[in-house]
C-alpha cells in the first residue's frame, strides 16, 4: 500500500518528466548520428544527416525528409532536439534522414525552385525524383540494420519533395505524406494565386531564400532576411509602387527567382514544367495527402495532389486528411482554435494519433491496422470529423445563392433587367488584406474578422437572411459573375462569410474582449487576375462598358452555418499588400509605372439575363 501511494503522489511529476523525454538529450540517448555526402547519378553528393537507433535488437525502417530550409545542426556530434514531425515519432525508433537538396546549404550542385521533373522532350538527365531515388537506394544498400521499407514526408516545401518521390519511385519506398504540399506556384500557391502575384510573401521569402549561394554554407552563416524599419508593410509597398521599383531598390542581389517571375507573367512552359502534379500518373506507394483548410500557403496543393493522383491513378492507394489548421498547424498547434475561433478539440493530437503515427507504422512495420476512410475532413462551424468515400462528397449537392438587389444573397435570382451596382476601385487607396497596421502577414487572415472591410464603399457585401437551418458546405466554391468595367483589366477578390449573430455568446480564443456579435468570419477568399478569366496562358483585356462573365474558382471548403448565422459575400478589386495591385489596364505589370494606376468605376450585374451567383455544393 505504501508503494502505491508513493507512486500516486510521484505521478504528476512522472508525468511532467516523461513530457520532457523527448529532447536533445534524449535523441542523443537514444540515436546514433552520422553525416554521409550521398552521390547522385550525375556525381553531385547531397548532404545527409542521419539519425540511427541503438536499439540493434530489430531492424528499422528509414523515414526520410528532403528540404532546402538546412538539415541543422551540423557536425556528428551535434543533435536535433527533436525527430520527425512529432515527439511520438521520435520515440517510435525509425532511421530519421535529413537531407539538404541539391544545391542548397551544404549540398553540392545547384537549386532550381521547383526544379522541373524530367520528360523524354526536356530531356534532363536528372531532377527531383531522380536525388529521391538514388538517395533511398544508397540508404537501403549502406545503412545497417534497415528493414528495406522506407517512407517519406515533408510539409509545405519538403512536401513538394515528398510530392516529387511519388515519380518512378524506388521500390523500397512504401509510404509517402506530402504535407501542405507546394503544388502550383500560378494557379493556386504561395506566390501566386489566379495569376496574381503574392506580393508580400514572394518579396520576403526570395529576398532571402532565392539569394545566390556562393559556396555550401551552413544556417550560421546562411543569407539574412529584409529588415522593414517602418514595420508597416502596407505603407512600404505603397511607397515603393512597381515591381520593377522593387527589383531595382531591393532585389538587386540577383534573386534569380524573381526574375523569372518577371519573365514569365503567364501560364508558359516555365511554369507547366514545374507543375509536379502533370506527373503523377504511375503512383505506386501508399499515400497520405495533408492539409490546413485555413493554410495561408498551401491550401489548394494539398487539395489539387489528393484530386490528381486520384483522378490519373484509378487502383491508387491514397487518401486525404484536412483539418482546421493554418500551415503545418497539424504538428505545430494543438488545433483546439485558430484566431478567434475556437474547435472544441485537440484537432493535432486526434491527427497524429489516428493518421500519422499509424500510416507509417503500418505501411512500414506492418503493425497496427490502419484503414481510414478515403477522406476524413473537419467541418467547422459545426467542429466534427467528418468522413467521406471520396472527395469532394458524392453525396453533396450544388446549390446556387444570387447576387441581388439591396445587397441580398438569395436562392433565386432577380426577374428584372438591367440591374446593377455601380462603384469605383483607386489602385492608389488599395484594401487592406488585415485589419489595423500590417507589421506581418498573419496566418490568421485566412480565418479573420472582416468587419473592416465591409465598411469600405468599394468592397460590396451580399448577405442572406439569417439561415433557419444549418448549411454545410463542401467542396469548391465558384464565383459566376457578369460585369463591366471603364478599365481594361482589374483583380477580382470574392470572400465567402459567417456572420454571427448578434445574439452570439461565442467568445474569442485569443481576447475576450473581442466582440463576436456580428463576427464576420473569413471561410474562404481568393482572386482571380481578371485578364486570366478565360485563359491562364492567354490574358484577353476587357472592352471598356461591355458587359463580361467572369468565373472566380475558390478552394475547396468544409464548413457548416450555423442556424441563426447569415452567409456574406463580399467582392471587391484589390486585396493589399496580400497581393500585387492591379494598374487597371491591360498590361504587363512587372513593367507598370506609377502613372499606369488608374481608378476604374465597376458595374456589378445581377438580372434575369446577366444573372452573378454563387455556386457550391452541400451536404
Amino acid at each position: 500500500m505504501k508503494k502505491i501511494l508513493l507512486l500516486l503522489l510521484l505521478f504528476p511529476l512522472l508525468g511532467h518528466l516523461c513530457a520532457q523525454e523527448v529532447n536533445e538529450a534524449y535523441i542523443r540517448a537514444h540515436y546514433d548520428k552520422i553525416e554521409e555526402y550521398i552521390p547522385m547519378r550525375d556525381g553531385t553528393k547531397l548532404f545527409t544527416a542521419i539519425y540511427i537507433p541503438k536499439d540493434k535488437t530489430v531492424k528499422h525502417p528509414i523515414l526520410l525528409n528532403r528540404t532546402p530550409y538546412t538539415v541543422a545542426p551540423y557536425g556528428q556530434d551535434k543533435y536535433k532536439s527533436s525527430l520527425g514531425n512529432f515527439e511520438k515519432m521520435a520515440t517510435a525508433s525509425y532511421i530519421f534522414v535529413y537531407q539538404d537538396v541539391r544545391g542548397k546549404w551544404m549540398s553540392e550542385g545547384t537549386f532550381e525552385d521547383i526544379r522541373p521533373t524530367r520528360t523524354k522532350e526536356n530531356k534532363l538527365q536528372i531532377d527531383e525524383s531522380t536525388d529521391t531515388y538514388d538517395t533511398i537506394d544508397w540508404l537501403i544498400k549502406n545503412i545497417k540494420n534497415n528493414n528495406g521499407k522506407v517512407g517519406m514526408y515533408g510539409i509545405s516545401y519538403p512536401g513538394f519533395y515528398a510530392t516529387t518521390s511519388l515519380v518512378g519511385s524506388h521500390p523500397a519506398l512504401k509510404a509517402v505524406s506530402p504535407q501542405a504540399p507546394v503544388t502550383d506556384w500560378f494557379i493556386g500557391d504561395d506566390f501566386h494565386h489566379g495569376g496574381a502575384l503574392f506580393l508580400i510573401d514572394a518579396f520576403r521569402f526570395m529576398y532571402t531564400f532565392d539569394a545566390p549561394r556562393p559556396r555550401p554554407i551552413t544556417n550560421e552563416n546562411g543569407p539574412k532576411g529584409f529588415n522593414l524599419e517602418s514595420k508597416d508593410w502596407y505603407k512600404f509597398f505603397l511607397d515603393n509602387p512597381t515591381l520593377g521599383e522593387l527589383k531595382t531598390n531591393y532585389l538587386s542581389h540577383t534573386v534569380k527567382f524573381w526574375d523569372n517571375l518577371a519573365k514569365h507573367s503567364t501560364l508558359d512552359t516555365f511554369w507547366t514544367n514545374r507543375t509536379i502534379t502533370h506527373h503523377l500518373n504511375t503512383v505506386k506507394p501508399a499515400v497520405m495527402v495533408v492539409g490546413g483548410l485555413f493554410d495561408a500557403e498551401d491550401t489548394y496543393g494539398a487539395f489539387e495532389t489528393y484530386k490528381q493522383i486520384e483522378r490519373r491513378n484509378p487502383k491508387n492507394n491514397s487518401i486525404l486528411v484536412m483539418g482546421p489548421w493554418f500551415h503545418g498547424g497539424w504538428v505545430r498547434s494543438k488545433g483546439d482554435s485558430f484566431g478567434d475561433i475556437k474547435f472544441d478539440q485537440n484537432t493535432s493530437t486526434h491527427y497524429q494519433e489516428t493518421f500519422e503515427l499509424p500510416f507509417f507504422e503500418y505501411y512500414l512495420k506492418g503493425k497496427g491496422a490502419f484503414n481510414p476512410a478515403e477522406a476524413n475532413i473537419f467541418v467547422t462551424g459545426s467542429n466534427q470529423w467528418k468522413t467521406f468515400t471520396q472527395w469532394p462528397p458524392q453525396e453533396s449537392k450544388e446549390q446556387f445563392l444570387y447576387l441581388n438587389e439591396n445587397n441580398r444573397l438569395t436562392p433565386k435570382p432577380n426577374q428584372g433587367q438591367d440591374n446593377y451596382i455601380e462603384y469605383v476601385s483607386d489602385p492608389l487607396k488599395p484594401i487592406p488584406s488585415q485589419e489595423g497596421i500590417i507589421t506581418n502577414r498573419t496566418r490568421e487572415y485566412m480565418i479573420a474578422d472582416q468587419r473592416f472591410a465591409a465598411n469600405r464603399p468599394d468592397v460590396i457585401v451580399f448577405e442572406t437572411e439569417v439561415l433557419s437551418t444549418d448549411i454545410t458546405m463542401a467542396g469548391p466554391i465558384q464565383a459566376d459573375l457578369h460585369v463591366s468595367m471603364t478599365g481594361t483589366d482589374a483583380d477580382f477578390i470574392v470572400k465567402v462569410i459567417d456572420v454571427y449573430p448578434d445574439s452570439s455568446t461565442a467568445i474569442s480564443a485569443i481576447n475576450k474582449e473581442t466582440v463576436m456579435q456580428n463576427y464576420q468570419m473569413l471561410v474562404r477568399g481568393e482572386i482571380l487576375r481578371g485578364k486570366f478569366r478565360n485563359s491562364f496562358s492567354t490574358p484577353e483585356p476587357f472592352i471598356p462598358g461591355q458587359v463580361t462573365n467572369v468565373k472566380v474558382n475558390l478552394p475547396d471548403v468544409a464548413h457548416t452555418f450555423k442556424k441563426g448565422h447569415k452567409i456574406m459575400v463580399q467582392i471587391q478589386h484589390s486585396w493589399f499588400p496580400l497581393t500585387d495591385r492591379n494598374p487597371n489596364q491591360f498590361m504587363d505589370i512587372y513593367k507598370a509605372k506609377a502613372e499606369d494606376y488608374i481608378k476604374n468605376t465597376h458595374r456589378l450585374y445581377f438580372d434575369q439575363s446577366k444573372p452573378s451567383r454563387i455556386k457550391f455544393s452541400t451536404l
